[in-house]
């Protein structure tokens, strides 16, 4: 497999991404990077391969075009329009829908027979948009979904417990966005279940830091791209290695016709399997509150 990767978008995102790869072991052997911003593309290209004398894995890195897509095993999708002041999420989401639709035209018209990772926000409902575009079978659209809200729910929770973060078993799931929540009725580190470990009002707090931990983040620094960009690496890496991790990616429910983030099994064709996990009434009651939002927002976005 020639694992060659392309990046539409070169901004922090995007970059924090491709650094990522870079800076670490990884079974990408061509990145290539295209963004409206040609010269910006090139720019970080070369930024790029200047790493790659010191750097732990040796890639080949150049800037291309939609063209270069008909090879690639995996298009990973940064690109979009920032949010304006004043601007509402829904106008924000119609002029990103008008972009992606024209970007995965081209795309495809490339030849593209690969793997979608879409990282662009409102990211549920562009994953969505791109598996309706691009016409290939959902398992092969995947979104980075609850990837990272996961990573910081298990990080403060480490915290809380003392222990490493990657021994600790929990997830955010639903929306990625104000209405996801943590499924706590089964997480647990060390085989204890957490909820024994900690009291619910605490847990409330720690959900509540994993859901809005962002706008922190934009309030202080003006937007987050460290830890998306490592947790699309990690991604990528279990894709191309048909490593079938369990992540909280953003793939495609039938029984409610969206993409949500839930823990699914990720390998080489994409995803293989949506685990059936057993959520309790309160659970429940707020994954289906998270899908209605994630419904109004696609019917907005197609009408």
């Amino acid at each position: 497999m020639a694992n060659k990767v392309m990046i539409v978008g070169t901004g922090n995102v995007g970059m924090s991404y491709g650094y990522a790869l870079v800076h670490q072991r990884t079974s990408v052997n061509e990145l290539v990077l295209v963004d409206i911003n040609t010269e910006d593309a090139e720019g970080e290209a070369i930024d790029l391969r200047d790493t790659l004398a010191v750097s732990p894995s040796y890639l080949k890195i150049r800037s291309g075009s939609y063209a270069d897509a008909g090879d690639c095993d995996m298009v990973v999708i940064t690109a979009g329009v920032p949010q304006k002041p004043g601007e509402t999420r829904m106008d924000l989401l119609k002029k990103n829908a008008a972009i992606f639709k024209d970007m995965i035209g081209q795309i495809m018209a490339a030849g593209f027979d690969g793997i979608f990772l879409i990282v662009s926000n409102p990211m549920d409902v562009l994953t969505y948009l791109t598996w309706r575009y691009s016409g290939l079978p959902p398992e092969r659209v995947i979104g980075s979904g609850t990837v990272l809200d996961s990573a910081r729910l298990r990080f403060r929770l480490s915290q809380r417990l003392q222990v490493h973060p990657k021994n600790i078993h929990a997830y955010q799931v639903g929306e990625h966005g104000d209405t996801e929540f943590a499924i706590w009725s089964s997480a647990n580190v060390g085989c204890q279940p957490i909820v024994d470990l900690i009291e619910k009002s605490e847990l409330d707090e720690i959900e509540d830091f994993a859901r809005k931990e962002a706008y922190t983040i934009i309030e202080k620094k003006g937007a987050t791209y460290y830890g998306i960009g490592s947790c699309m690496a990690m991604i990528t890496n279990c894709i191309l290695n048909d490593e079938r991790r369990i992540l909280p990616v953003s793939n495609y429910d039938e029984m409610s016709n969206t993409y949500n983030g839930y823990p699914a099994v990720v390998g080489r064709h994409g995803i293989v399997r949506r685990i059936g996990l057993k959520l309790n009434a309160e659970e429940q009651s707020k994954f289906e509150k998270s899908i209605s939002a994630l419904q109004e927002a696609i019917k907005e976005a197609e009408g």
